[in-house]
């Protein structure tokens, strides 16, 4: 046992030399000019997740110095190039190497090999019908009675953007649902118990009709909706489990502005009409119809910041890129050239050149990940630059699936913002770390 020991205060005395010649070292690049790479270095990540096959580089002058050690059963290879290293996935697991100067350690990172992961990219125009929770509210107006001028919906503390979901203790899935309670309720002269969806929770009211003196009908001085209908774009969908995501950011309600509660919804084809062109302070627009066939191609399951998500009926190909194509996670995102995959005229997808001008690589779910400009002269020609219904459109960088396009800059059409492809599947209710969940479905 004492032998042991004493093995053991030499091995930690020798690391601990290692790691102050190692300081030492450090110390002497910053005094000769190399403060900015060397802090860099410091400030890589501690922790790395990629995907098998993948590679993580680190691009700096300080890495031309440096080594690494790890373990030898090839879970994580590690390759030296003259001034960038990458760590290798190749096997499904976990390890940790460590960063060297001039053969002294200096930083320890682990790192977490995912099994490999694929989707197949999108593109397609798609039309997107969804049908909401209850009716949703979406102004008031004043109904001329016999004795007085009043909203019965607003007296009853109804307010745009509340959604009705239950009448007398009856399901409200639809506007029909609503008038042969209104009716039954004017005659009788009873009063209405409502059961109203806010956003701070529910709550219950009373509402009487009041009998319009112009046409003798009963109203309650609302206006309402029960669906809602627009054309976005495939980002992507999972060939095993059929479950996909499109448009990249929420359905809002055009009138509350408020995010659409959905029941469920289908999407079908489209297709693209023509374009109105995008300009300074003016977003353009896809002009789009649903295809003749009108063949619902899925279900619509969520909304959420991220898009909408459920499964297809069936595979779909965009005629580009039809074939399973590995991800990239937030912070393998870089910034410089990439593509999008998108339609800007029938139902043709196309592949079109774009610039990422910055990304973020997020450690949480999050919009507006990346920042990219359009590049591309035909695209620019067409529709100059990010338009709406454009919204869904992969982005390619690589040869891997970083994101969607979500939104447009008004006072730029050539820019806009990104969402990382990892926070869509998150949503879609597909884990990459390992196992599915039912979170769309």
């Amino acid at each position: 046992m004492c032998g042991l020991e004493a093995r053991r205060v030499k091995r930690l005395k020798i690391e601990f030399l290692r790691r102050l010649i190692g300081g030492i070292l450090l110390v002497s690049l910053i005094s000769i000019g190399f403060s900015r790479p060397v802090q860099e270095y410091i400030a890589l990540p501690e922790k790395v997740t990629l995907f098998e096959g993948q590679n993580f580089e680190i691009e700096n002058s300080v890495a031309a110095y440096a080594g690494v050690t790890g373990n030898a059963d090839e879970k994580v290879k590690i390759q030296q190039a003259e001034n960038a290293m990458k760590l290798e996935g190749s096997r499904f697991g976990k390890d940790e190497v460590v960063l060297e100067l001039a053969g002294f350690p200096v930083k320890k990172v682990d790192v977490n090999v995912l099994k490999d992961f694929k989707v197949i990219p999108g593109g397609q125009s798609i039309g997107v019908k969804l049908h909401t929770v209850g009716v949703l509210v979406v102004g008031h107006h004043q109904v001329e009675g016999v004795e007085r001028t009043v909203s019965p919906g607003e007296s009853a503390g109804i307010k745009v953007g509340d959604i009705i979901t239950s009448i007398n203790g009856k399901k409200i899935d639809k506007m029909a649902d609503v008038a042969p309670f209104v009716q039954q309720a004017g005659e009788d002269g009873s009063a209405l118990d409502v059961v109203v969806k806010r956003d701070s929770g529910n709550f219950n009211t009373k509402l009487k009709p009041e009998k319009d003196k112009q046409d003798s009908g009963f109203k309650l001085g609302l206006y309402i909706r029960d669906s809602a209908a627009g054309i976005g774009t495939m980002t992507f969908f999972h060939p095993e489990t059929k479950k996909y995501g499109a448009l990249g950011h929420v359905i809002s309600d055009m009138d509350t502005k408020k995010p659409v509660v959905v029941e469920n919804g289908q999407i079908v084809r489209s297709t693209v009409t023509s374009i109105e062109k995008g300009a300074d302070g003016n977003p353009g627009e896809k002009l789009a119809r649903f295809s003749s066939d009108r063949e619902v191609i899925g279900n619509i399951k969520r909304n959420s910041p991220f898009g909408i998500f459920g499964a297809l009926n069936r595979n779909i190909e965009n005629g580009v890129y039809d074939k399973p194509m590995p991800i990239a996670l937030s912070h393998q995102v870089k910034e410089g050239p990439a593509k999008i995959l998108t339609v800007v005229s029938e139902d043709e997808v196309k592949l079109f050149d774009i610039e990422i001008v910055s990304t973020i690589p997020q450690k949480f779910p999050a919009t507006k990940g990346m920042v990219i400009k359009v590049t591309d002269p035909r695209l620019l020609e067409k529709t100059g630059g990010i338009v709406q219904g454009m919204s869904g459109s992969p982005i390619i960088q690589n040869g891997k699936l970083v994101g969607a396009v979500t939104h447009v800059f008004v006072n730029d059409p050539t820019s806009g913002y990104g969402v990382h492809i990892e926070w869509m599947l998150n949503e879609a209710g597909i884990d990459i770390y390992g196992k599915l969940e039912n979170k769309a479905s």
